[in-house]
């Protein structure tokens, strides 16, 4: 049984998504603050961690900010807000997904199955993606560029993973969303954009000349030179 962290302020909150989620099959720990939660994530072995924004003290994103610091966890960030730079700024502190609050059931289980259904999968292959002075390890979803570790999030390393494995490939964003999302019924693809950002700005800081390589085909998409 695979378990899932909820951390959320509003006690109804922790026990409605107990609720959507037990019946799948998942077991669910709660936390009703950010420090607590906290707590869990370094103590527990938990396979995903759903996580609200707006909660006193210790605000949600300074938890997954937190969090990414401790492992490659998946964090999917619920906020009550549908204003994109909220989902900016939870991408940029290493959340892997979103979602806006109210939401049903469905959409609340496709999500969290296709992120850990893309986990799985990885898991099971543990081979290295090397390319020029980047190693791409599978197993530890880490990225080497001259012995140096980019910390990259889930999403990223899976784009990253395409475009480096399908070199002077032009990937569409719709694509890039299928890679990373394993499906796009409810993410809009200009999130793709997002992480793009976010991935260029750590190989720019790792010393990575990354205006030579990942490259923008304007209308289109995106692909490794």
């Amino acid at each position: 049984m695979r378990t899932i962290l909820l951390v959320d302020d509003e006690r109804r909150m922790l026990d409605l998504l107990e609720l959507f989620l037990e019946p799948h099959g998942f077991k669910c720990i709660k936390a009703d603050n950010g420090k607590k939660g906290l707590e869990i994530a370094e103590k527990e072995k938990v396979s995903l961690v759903l996580l609200d924004v707006m909660m006193p003290d210790l605000d949600g994103w300074e938890v997954c900010k937190k969090i990414r610091e401790l492992s490659t966890i998946p964090v999917i960030m619920l906020t009550a807000r549908s204003d994109k730079s909220d989902l900016v700024k939870g991408l940029e502190f290493g959340a892997d997904d979103y979602i806006t609050k109210p939401f049903d059931e469905r959409e609340l289980v496709a999500r969290v199955n296709a992120l850990l259904r893309r986990t799985a999968n990885d898991e099971a292959d543990h081979s290295n993606v090397i390319y020029g002075e980047f190693l791409l390890n599978r197993d530890s979803y880490s990225l080497h560029y001259q012995n140096v570790e980019v910390q990259l999030t889930l999403k990223e390393f899976y784009i990253m993973e395409a475009l480096i494995s399908h070199p002077k490939r032009t990937f569409t964003r719709e694509q890039l969303l299928g890679t990373a999302w394993d499906y796009n019924t409810f993410t809009d693809i200009r999130t793709v954009d997002s992480h793009i950002r976010n991935l260029r700005e750590k190989l720019k800081t790792a010393g990575f000349p990354i205006h030579d390589f990942l490259l923008t085909v304007w209308g289109i998409g995106y692909k490794w030179n």
